[in-house]
Parts: C-alpha cells; sequence; structure tokens
C-alpha cells in the first residue's frame, strides 16, 4: 500500500518557526518532524511514499531526497500553489495508483502503528482514524454508527470524536475532481451522507503538532521516554 504524506502547508499557526522552515522540517528530538514520519513508516513496513509539497517545498524535497536513505521510495507531487487536502490528493493521484493508499499529516504524531496490508470495509471509500478530542477540538468532527460507519456531529447522540489526520482512502472518493484548490471535509460529510466513510477509534498517544507550544509538548514527551 503506498502512503501520501502530506506536507504542502504553510504552518502560519507555528509564527516565525516556519517564516524560512516549512513546518514538517521544525526539527524535535534532533529530526525534522517528517523524518519521523518516514522512518516510522519504514519501520512499518511501507516502502512507496508520496509527499505533496509547495510552501517551500524545495526545502522539503532537498532533506527527503528519493528516500533510499530510509529504505524508502518517495515521489513529490508539487503544488505552485496550495491545493488544500483533497485537492493535493487529486493531483498525486497519478502517482498514487488506482488501490487504496494512507494519507498521513506530516506535523501529526502518534504511536498508532498503521500496516500496509490494512483493507477498508466492504463498500467503503475510506476509513479514519478517530481519536479523543483535545483542547483545541472539544466538540470533535464525527462520531460513530452503530455498523462502524461515521455519522455526522449533528447525527451523533452520544460522543463525537476528533480526525486524527490519518487514513486510509480509496482513489474513488476523489473520481471526477480536477486538481484546484479543494478542502476534504465536504468530501468525507458527502461520503458520511451516503455511508462510505467509516472509522476506528484510536486511544493511544496522539498530537496534532500546529502551534508552537505542541511541538514544545512534543519534544518534553521525547525528554521523559529518554
Amino acid at each position: 500500500m503506498r502512503v501520501m504524506l502530506l506536507a504542502a502547508g504553510r504552518g502560519e499557526r507555528m509564527g516565525a518557526l516556519t517564516k524560512t522552515c516549512p513546518k514538517p522540517l521544525l526539527p524535535v528530538n534532533g529530526s525534522p518532524l517528517i523524518v519521523h514520519q518516514l522512518r516510522k513508516l519504514q519501520n512499518m513496513g511501507f516502502r512507496e511514499i508520496v509527499i505533496n509539497t509547495s510552501y517551500l517545498g524545495e526545502q522539503i524535497q532537498a532533506t527527503c531526497g528519493d528516500g533510499s536513505q530510509f529504505g524508502l521510495d518517495i515521489a513529490y507531487s508539487h503544488e505552485p500553489e496550495r491545493l488544500e487536502t483533497a485537492g493535493g490528493i487529486v493531483n498525486a493521484l497519478p502517482l498514487l495508483g488506482d488501490q487504496p493508499f494512507w494519507v498521513v499529516n506530516a506535523d501529526v504524531w502518534c504511536d498508532y502503528q498503521p500496516f500496509p496490508w490494512v483493507r477498508l470495509p466492504r463498500g467503503a471509500m475510506a476509513s479514519l482514524i478517530m481519536v479523543d478530542n483535545p483542547e483545541h477540538n472539544p466538540s470533535g468532527d464525527f462520531g460513530f454508527r452503530p455498523n462502524g460507519s461515521l455519522a455526522l456531529r449533528d447525527e451523533v447522540q452520544t460522543q463525537a470524536f476528533t480526525y486524527s489526520g490519518m487514513g486510509v482512502y480509496h482513489p474513488d472518493l476523489f473520481k471526477g475532481y480536477a486538481p484546484e484548490l479543494l478542502p476534504l471535509r465536504p468530501l468525507l460529510e458527502q461520503g458520511i451522507t451516503n455511508g462510505v466513510i467509516f472509522g476506528e477509534r484510536f486511544r493511544g498517544s496522539w498530537l496534532d503538532v500546529g502551534t508552537p507550544e505542541r511541538l514544545d509538548e512534543l519534544e518534553k514527551r521525547f525528554a521523559a521516554a529518554r
């Protein structure tokens, strides 16, 4: 199974830290965030990685290269102007093939262990990894129906959970769309309404490294684990 590693974001919430450095290259525990991701993916058995780039993307490509230093085969999907998540995936589809693929945010830290042989449930167009709601998203994104498919938040009678930034997607979810500015959430909401988006709840360690404070928190986690 191939992996799409989302690395095109500008990282505006990081302030001055990303003025001259793309967010995926911000260092933590001595290595860039994206390098931690690549090492983990290689350890789990993945080999073919597609990285989308935009803001300061040449720095990401210079750091990651062709992937051989990590035991990976890396291809790049460059966006002259950022296309948002779904638009970026559409743009990269020629590199991702016609089989389901993993999508992972480059700025997510998580001890979830994806495996290359994971399969989508029958009839599913995606299966998202859902986590308990962090402080910055207390209401969550989606809930679960009894059959394991996801439900919109206003449909949920109990707790909603937060999309982790990780999931398995079938390329047909993006069929018919052009590589243009296209956010992911509307596609997910339509798919949820149609009953083709499933999910899995993950209860382990997860952190969206989207602010300097959360970057510091991740550094402290590494320090505590030494």
